[in-house]
């Protein structure tokens, strides 16, 4: 079950998996997922019917979004230059 749950999301949230993958620019590829998590935000406030349900929810996807950024950018930093995070550069 826990495998099945982790292949549905990757099927949609991760453009390495989903049909997102055959844009050959990473960087178009993260813009539409972030154009589409607005859109979403957008659409399940409008569901709930309240301008400060997305209000709350629209700043917290950015947040959420932001989180999600840094922690990538750090891990590839990481991996490509460790040497960043310590005092003694070479």
């Amino acid at each position: 079950m826990r495998e099945l749950i982790y292949k549905i999301w990757n099927s949609v949230m991760s453009a390495k998996h989903n049909p997102l993958r055959h844009i050959p620019d990473e960087s178009v590829r993260h813009l539409i997922m972030q154009i589409l998590a607005w859109m979403w935000c957008i659409m399940f406030s409008l569901w709930v019917g309240s301008i400060t349900v997305f209000g709350f929810t629209a700043v917290a996807h950015a947040a959420i979004i932001a989180a999600i950024t840094i922690t990538v950018s750090t891990f590839e930093i990481a991996k490509r230059k460790p040497d960043i995070f310590t005092k003694n550069k070479k």
